[in-house]
């Protein structure tokens, strides 16, 4: 009877430690199903937020040209990230680069697990990230550039560009290594597309009507608020996504980025009202979104307090960066592309060794007795400057020499892209868009 009872015993242990095995090996429905989601909000930022924010900040002239700029990067990043983007930057390869045992994505089925989500959604959730990075530098050099350069070089830029620092950061890299923290792209992907747009801001040259009052009219600042809504939504999906978990760090994540919004958008809107006596919508949605990318590094690692001192401090510096920098750096970085996402880019990944919580998740900044930590994060800044201008100096030539020259004639470019080039344009009521009609196609 003893032996019977024994014997059960241990087959009961054995049956529930072989259970907690599988459960292990097992994907978590609610990671999983908030994972789905939070890619959904970020694929959201790049053909709706981030095409519509840029859309209605340029002329009325350019701006199918622009929204069809971010429409493309998306299209292009996202396959490109498919059949060798992900592997270069989550294969198993070196300190520096990863390899190719995942392209086309070989090697990864549909029961593959990466934590507790299937890995091919890690896969496209951070295909949304690479896509976005590279929509971000189109505007530095809207109003201006072949179209079909800015398609080979957004091909290029993931793979040549993009791909080496995230695995840096995130695929085992040294960086990763040496304990940079960057929760959700601080360094890979805004100041990264930052400074690239600043390289080609200088490499493509000034607009013809750089130096008119006509060129800074936006287009559309209904259109611009709109997208900075969509930005601001999608931002829950590409900060509380990040965690690839949802657990208390994702509802962080969320509060805080939704905290250094509002505060960004304050802080640049106090600045406008005191300076120059008029508070603009153009202004707010500004600072609302370098807010959100001051908080993007930090956002798993910082609490209210830091957020509130982020999201302030980051409408200040961006508000900087758009007004006097630009001037003093003497480039047409047309809707400020270096001074909103590379600047403030910039501070945030400084910013979140200085803030970084311990009670928060694993790390400790310089306000909490590590004064190293910044000193890890400044040296993850200047590499990836370094890295991304020369870099990016590089896949711009070449996507220049594919294309016979990257920039558009000085006629199309005094005429408009949308009709000279696109063969499009905008039918306008009053001061309404409302729609985009073709002269070479009829919709019935």
């Amino acid at each position: 009877m003893k032996r019977l009872y024994a014997t059960t015993i241990l087959i009961f242990l054995s049956s529930n430690s072989l259970f907690a095995q599988d459960e292990l090996a097992t994907i978590n429905a609610g990671d999983t199903a908030w994972v789905l989601m939070a890619t959904a909000l970020v694929m959201l930022m790049t053909p709706a937020g981030l095409a519509l924010f840029y859309g209605g900040l340029t002329q009325n002239k350019h701006v199918l040209n622009t929204i069809g700029m971010s429409y493309m990067a998306f299209c292009t990043g996202t396959l490109v990230w498919v059949i060798i983007g992900y592997s270069l930057s989550f294969s198993e390869g070196n300190a520096f680069i990863g390899g190719f045992d995942n392209f086309l994505l070989q090697g990864i089925t549909v029961t593959d697990i990466s934590g507790s989500i299937p890995t091919l959604l890690f896969v496209v959730f951070q295909g949304t990230f690479a896509a976005i990075a590279v929509a971000i530098v189109s505007g530095s050099i809207i109003e201006r550039v072949r179209f079909s350069t800015w398609g080979i070089f957004s091909i290029l830029w993931v793979i040549i560009v993009y791909a080496p620092i995230a695995h840096w950061v995130w695929g085992g890299g040294f960086l990763s290594e040496s304990g940079e923290m960057d929760f959700a792209g601080g360094t890979v992907i805004h100041v990264n597309a930052g400074v690239a747009g600043l390289v080609l801001s200088y490499l493509v040259g000034k607009r013809k009507e750089h130096s008119l009052e006509e060129v800074r009219k936006p287009s559309s600042i209904k259109f611009m608020i709109l997208g900075s809504a969509l930005l601001w939504f999608g931002w829950f999906g590409f900060n509380g996504g990040s965690q690839l978990a949802a657990d208390g760090i994702a509802a962080n994540a969320l509060l805080v980025t939704n905290i250094v919004a509002c505060a960004g958008a304050l802080a640049w809107l106090t600045i406008e009202w005191f300076i120059v006596k008029k508070p603009t919508l153009i202004g707010m949605a500004s600072g609302a979104i370098s807010g959100l990318v001051g908080i993007t590094p930090a956002s798993g690692y910082v609490d209210v307090t830091g957020a509130l001192a982020i999201g302030l401090l980051s409408g200040i510096v961006g508000y900087w960066g758009v007004v006097h920098l630009k001037s003093m750096m003497n480039h047409d970085d047309t809707l400020d592309a270096f001074g909103i996402h590379g600047l403030v880019g910039i501070f945030g990944a400084l910013a979140t060794g200085i803030f970084a919580n311990p009670e928060i998740n694993n790390g400790a900044g310089l306000l909490y007795g590590n004064p190293g930590q910044l000193l890890v994060q400044a040296k993850a800044v200047l590499i990836t400057i370094a890295y991304s201008g020369v870099a990016t100096y590089v896949t711009w030539k070449l996507s220049s020499v594919l294309t016979s020259g990257g920039r558009i004639e000085e006629k199309l470019e005094l005429e408009g892209m949308d009709i000279g080039y696109h063969g499009e344009h905008h039918i306008i009521i009053g001061d309404s868009q409302v729609l985009s009609k073709s002269d070479s196609t009829s919709f019935n």
